[in-house]
């Protein structure tokens, strides 16, 4: 099996289970986000989805080679987790001519992870997770704060009727009236998928997925939507909302999703990786990889 096909046999572990992977109805307690406890370091794009899931109260993560660097090991009969790089690799091409030149690329690698819960003995503690009592987080307002800081932004708009989407042509959002929606979560969650896809414009990241989509149900258009999807699961979990939009777990819904992942294997590392930009363009972050 190569990288896609192992990440993608444990995305689809999480669908047969009825629940959707890129969706994480809290935020990590105290706000702490799934890290190397070495490096320190913060998980992206797939890797944040693939950890989310697993039940551990503390959100560092290791390799068996830094827990034994350590002083610790990995107890007896646990099993860890595979976490995704690209690994920056020079090949030589040749040309029709004959002649070579160098060139470089990147290919995908995994390795595995253990949380520090799996280990015993390591020198290096971390943090223990101390829930802040009597803490109450006005999330809707951390969400409004979030659309705010999202520069030159599309224009948004809300209309009495039934539909929501981001409209490339005219670079707008459309959507329902506020009190049309069920609850403020619901509003928030419709919203940051639509702002996903409004990233992917030609003046902002140019995403080819949006770019170049075509008729409902073709190729690109369900990697956009799968890149909103998670889109929007990263910016709820940075307000702290539920992502009630994604909890439309159907037997036909997840079995859709299933479907094209094994028709796939490469969309889910993808659009995960689409999303983490998409969500960073939002908030603003810039990184260095």
């Amino acid at each position: 099996m190569n990288v896609y096909d192992i990440i993608t046999e444990r995305i689809l572990k999480e669908i047969e289970k009825g629940t959707l992977p890129w969706h994480q109805p809290w935020k990590s307690v105290n706000g702490e986000e799934a890290q190397n406890l070495v490096s320190k370091k913060g998980y992206r794009g797939i890797n944040r989805f693939l950890l989310s899931h697993l039940p551990y109260a503390r959100p560092y993560y290791l390799t068996y080679k830094q827990a034994g660097d350590l002083g610790g090991t990995v107890k007896k009969g646990e099993h860890g987790t595979p976490v995704i790089f690209w690994k920056r690799n020079t090949y030589t091409k040749t040309a029709s001519d004959g002649t070579q030149s160098e060139e470089n690329g990147f290919m995908l690698r995994y390795y595995t992870v253990f949380n520090v819960e799996q280990c015993d003995g390591l020198r290096q503690s971390p943090p223990e997770i101390v829930p802040i009592e009597g803490q109450v987080i006005d999330t809707m307002a951390q969400a409004e704060a979030l659309v705010d800081a999202y520069a030159q932004r599309p224009t948004i708009t809300h209309i009495a009727q039934n539909r929501a989407y981001y409209q490339p042509s005219t670079d707008s959002i459309v959507l329902p009236e506020r009190t049309q929606f069920v609850s403020s979560a619901e509003y928030y969650s419709t919203l940051f998928h639509e702002l996903t896809h409004s990233t992917g414009h030609k003046t902002r990241l140019n995403r080819p997925t949006l770019v170049d989509a075509s008729y409902f149900g073709s190729q690109n258009y369900s990697k956009e939507e799968l890149v909103a999807e998670m889109g929007a699961a990263f910016l709820c979990g940075e307000a702290g909302i539920e992502n009630e939009a994604a909890l439309k777990n159907s037997a036909s819904y997840l079995d859709g999703w299933r479907k094209k992942l094994h028709a796939d294997s490469k969309l889910v590392i993808q659009a995960a990786a689409q999303a983490q930009k998409a969500a960073d363009h939002i908030l603003g972050k810039t990184w260095s990889e």
